[in-house]
């Protein structure tokens, strides 16, 4: 069994250069309390770790399935306000009021999904980005339970150590991004679901039409995604021990769009790259506040003119290579395929 395992592991990561340089990358995660104590750094890192979830949430949906939601900060927003009145009123620990309200979030998610199953392209963007418009309303109308625009402060944090937040911050996200991956992965054999969402995604009729039940499994793209957005909400709001109508903001929703984008849509490693290389950017601009935005958009915006498939993508096709024959990737530097033997060029 190990030795299967090992073997499974040597052909699937260690033959493959992306998920091996995305191997070394999350084990050198490990490391940076170890390099550094600043609260600061750790603080850039935690709320890397946690957008990161947020974003391949929303790749799950909208890059896997071409359900293009323009109100993914609904689910953030749903699961920060459940963890934190839950917290508050109710006096539930953290462990408690982060899983419930990511079950709120995938509870919101099957509400945005009703209108998600007779609409398709701008039409069903325009419905999904007026979902957080609508809530932040009805926190404003109930602001005595709601706190309004102040929102709802005082709660618990994850902990009293930063370094062991970021170990937690990291471990959610490992977690998470994987069980997506699997989801989306058309190749496995465990889970069947990437494939048939591959398959929506091109053609959703053509699908209806070989038998497959696609309103069940829009259904579960909605619910799996904002359930892993509200587990980044929830731990948001007991991070920063607020959860305010920020958390519902339509620049979260757009925000999250561009890290995708930039990264490389549907593709799962994409947001992880796009989150690890804006936010931190987007720290380091803050010694420039009055140009901060405009440089921000300049790099977005240069680099999608030559990387317009996203940087993760980008480098993955300068560093491997598929075989035309059995579809499996190779490190670019192999002339034949290294299962069936094809040719590469």
């Amino acid at each position: 069994m190990i030795r299967r395992l090992f073997k499974d592991f040597q052909g699937d990561v260690l033959a493959i250069p992306g998920r091996l340089i995305a191997l070394i990358f999350f084990l050198l995660l490990f490391f940076v309390p170890l390099i550094t104590q600043q609260p600061y750094i750790l603080r850039i890192f935690i709320f890397a770790n946690i957008f990161v979830i947020f974003a391949v949430s929303w790749d799950f949906l909208s890059g896997y399935t071409g359900q293009m939601n323009f109100g993914h900060a609904l689910f953030f927003g749903v699961a920060a306000y459940t963890a934190a009145l839950l917290n508050l009123h109710l006096g539930l620990p953290p462990w408690a009021t982060i899983p419930l309200g990511a079950l709120a979030a995938m509870i919101a998610g099957l509400v945005v999904c009703i209108p998600a199953l007779r609409l398709r392209g701008p039409y069903l963007s325009l419905v999904t980005l007026a979902f957080p418009l609508i809530l932040i309303g009805i926190i404003f109308a109930f602001r005595d339970f709601t706190g309004g625009e102040l929102g709802v402060s005082g709660i618990a944090r994850i902990s009293d150590s930063r370094t062991v937040d970021y170990y937690i911050s990291m471990l959610i996200m490992l977690i998470s991004v994987f069980v997506m991956w699997k989801l989306t992965d058309a190749r496995s054999s465990i889970v069947r679901t990437g494939i048939i969402l591959h398959a929506i995604r091109e053609d959703e009729i053509t699908a209806r039409a070989s038998g497959i039940n696609t309103v069940r499994y829009k259904m579960l793209a909605f619910a799996v995604s904002g359930f892993f957005a509200g587990v980044a909400g929830g731990f948001h709001a007991h991070f920063m021990k607020i959860a305010g109508p920020s958390n519902l903001e339509l620049f979260l929703s757009f925000q999250v769009i561009i890290w995708t984008v930039f990264g490389g849509i549907g593709s799962i490693y994409g947001p992880v790259v796009g989150v690890y290389i804006l936010h931190p950017v987007m720290e380091l601009l803050r010694v420039i506040p009055e140009v901060r935005i405009l440089i921000f958009a300049a790099i977005v915006v240069l680099l999608l003119l030559f990387m317009p498939e996203g940087i993760a993508v980008w480098v993955r096709s300068k560093i491997e290579r598929t075989c035309p024959r059995c579809k499996l990737a190779n490190m670019a530097l192999r002339r034949t395929c290294r299962a069936c033997g094809t040719s590469l060029y």
